[in-house]
């Protein structure tokens, strides 16, 4: 049944991260065939924010290696496609491909920065300075990621200010908006509200923030709910809840976007996705990995049929 609840946005943008952050924790390499077809089929189940690879070394994520093969194969598609770069390097190879939409990943804590980025987090940032500053000469749309937002395997708990720091330097470089990443799926909805609304009594506005949530602890609807009820409209998600983080061996997979689309559908929160067609590319693509989807919904659904 359709039920709205009040204090809910009319409609929320989903940012579709399994062809980049939900295959690049597989064990095998998905061929690049493979992954071109799964992008087709989320355009063609509505999705119109399709994270597409990344453009990082492949000694460090080699089962994205294919970047600059696979990047041209979705020319046609009908959504936008962002990218991830970690440097300069990474920026040319995307900007010659055509990337007209670009991510730079950063951590709020410092060993995460260290084991993920090899650097502090000041270094990270200052790594970033000039990666944000030619995208955005190149007019190319500029993402933040933030991981490690709520709680850190090494550190622990993450104090709120310090994530608001971190995350203010990030726009600060010109980052047109910024994702924040419970990277080890430790948060809890007051947790979520309270980070919230720091970053807006810090004058970063609601409007600049999206929220990537792992389900680690089976949270990630109830968070995001959380970030709904304060008024966030941009949504990180996996199709059929893959992904994890190969640099925090604790942390499972994304949230799944066919569980985020049942319940928006129920609130009558429009997201242009038909999720029947989602269902069907995540089932097709838990055949080609050799395993079950781990949505509750794609199984509840696919079961039915």
């Amino acid at each position: 049944m359709n039920v709205p609840a009040p204090g809910l946005p009319a409609r929320v943008r989903i940012h579709e991260v399994g062809a980049r952050d939900g295959l690049q924790n597989e064990k095998a390499a998905v061929p690049t065939a493979v992954k071109a077809e799964f992008v087709h089929r989320l355009a063609a189940a509505g999705l119109t924010t399709i994270e597409a690879t990344s453009f990082v070394h492949p000694k460090w994520v080699p089962q994205l290696a294919d970047a600059e093969e696979l990047f041209p194969q979705l020319a046609d598609v009908a959504a936008d496609l962002p990218v991830l770069v970690p440097n300069e390097r990474g920026l040319d190879r995307a900007l010659a491909l055509g990337a007209t939409r670009i991510a730079v990943f950063g951590s709020a804590t410092e060993t995460f920065a260290s084991r993920n980025l090899n650097r502090t987090v000041a270094e990270s940032l200052a790594m970033f300075e000039p990666v944000v500053a030619r995208a955005k000469e190149g007019k190319a749309h500029v993402r933040g990621y933030l991981s490690m937002c709520f709680g850190d395997p090494w550190e622990g708990p993450v104090p709120v200010h310090q994530v608001v720091s971190v995350a203010k330097a990030l726009l600060d470089l010109g980052c047109d908006e910024l994702s924040l990443g419970d990277t080890i799926g430790v948060a809890t909805p007051g947790h979520v509200q309270a980070l919230l609304a720091a970053l807006n009594e810090a004058g970063v506005t609601t409007d600049r923030i999206g929220v990537h949530f792992h389900d680690t602890y089976g949270q990630a609807l109830s968070n995001t709910l959380a970030a709904l009820q304060h008024g966030v409209t941009t949504v990180d998600v996996s199709a059929g809840g893959l992904g994890g983080c190969p640099y925090a061996k604790s942390a499972t997979g994304n949230l799944a976007t066919e569980d985020l689309v049942w319940m928006l559908d129920g609130l009558g929160i429009e997201t242009g996705v038909d999720l029947a067609a989602l269902t069907a590319t995540s089932v097709w693509m838990a055949e080609q990995l050799g395993r079950p989807s781990p949505s509750r919904t794609v199984r509840a659904l696919s079961h039915k049929e």
